[in-house]
C-alpha cells in the first residue's frame, strides 16, 4: 500500500548517526542547526515504541523526509567486537534506494558526511561520486557544513550564515543549563524530545509587552 505522504515532508530532516555519548556534542549541533533554518530533525530516537521493529521504524521516518543526514564518521572497529559499525552505511543505502525507487522521493537530498573527505574510499567506494563533506569532528564546523547544505539545496534566503548560526549556538549552549532548570529537566539525561522542546522555547520570539 502506498504511504500517505508526511504533512512535513519538505521540512523534515533524518538524521542517520552514532548516538552515544562522544558523538553527542556534533549531534545537538546539528539538531540545533536544523531548527534554527526552520527545518525539522527526525531520527530513530523520534519514537521509542518498543513494538515498532527498529529497521521498519527507520524505513517509515526516511521516507517522510525530503533531506538526509548521513554521517559515516564511526565505521572504525568497536573495541568489545572488533567489528565495524555498519548501521549508518546501511541506512545511507536504503535511503538512496528511496530516492531511486521510492514513490515521489526523487527530490530527495542528502549531506553525507565524514571525519575526512576521502576516509569513505576504503570502506565504502561504491559511493565515489557523492559529493562527501567532512567535519573533522568539530560541532562547529558540522554547523556551517549543515547550514550551507540547507541553504544552496532549498534557495532559502532568511538563514543567517555560518557565523551567525555559531554564534547563536554558542548562546543556546549557554542558555540550556537554565532553561532546563525553568522545565524541570537533567541536562545529563535529555531525551530527543527533551532537547526539541528546550531548543523550540529558545528559538522562539518572545512576544512583544502588550502597548499601553
Amino acid at each position: 500500500m502506498r504511504r500517505r505522504r508526511h504533512p512535513e515532508y519538505e521540512r523534515n530532516v533524518f538524521i542517520n548517526c552514532p548516538f552515544d555519548d562522544e558523538y553527542t556534542p556534533i549531534f545537538e549541533a546539528v539538531v540545533f542547526t536544523i531548527h534554527a533554518c526552520g527545518f525539522r530533525a527526525m531520527c530513530a530516537r523520534s519514537r521509542l515504541n518498543s513494538g515498532e521493529v527498529r529497521l521498519h521504524k527507520i524505513l517509515e521516518i526516511i521516507s517522510d523526509c525530503r533531506f538526509s543526514i548521513h554521517d559515516l564518521s564511526r565505521t572504525e572497529l568497536d573495541a568489545a567486537s572488533s567489528l565495524p559499525r555498519f548501521n549508518m552505511p546501511l541506512e545511507l543505502g536504503i535511503d538512496i534506494g528511496c530516492r531511486a525507487y521510492g514513490d515521489n522521493q526523487e527530490q530527495k537530498s542528502f549531506l553525507i558526511f565524514d571525519r575526512d573527505r576521502f576516509r569513505f574510499q576504503s570502506y565504502v567506494s561504491d559511493i565515489a561520486g557523492q559529493d562527501i563533506v567532512n567535519h573533522e569532528n568539530d560541532p562547529e564546523r558540522a554547523i556551517g557544513r549543515v547550514r550551507d547544505w540547507l541553504r544552496t539545496e532549498t534557495g532559502r534566503t532568511n538563514i543567517p550564515g555560518a557565523k551567525a548560526m555559531q554564534s547563536r549556538y554558542a548562546k543556546f549552549r549557554s542558555a540550556l543549563p537554565s532553561m532546563c532548570e525553568r522545565f524541570e529537566l537533567d541536562i545529563f539525561a535529555l531525551t530527543f524530545a527533551d532537547y526539541l522542546r528546550v531548543l523550540g522555547d529558545w528559538l522562539t520570539p518572545a512576544a512583544p509587552p502588550p502597548r499601553r
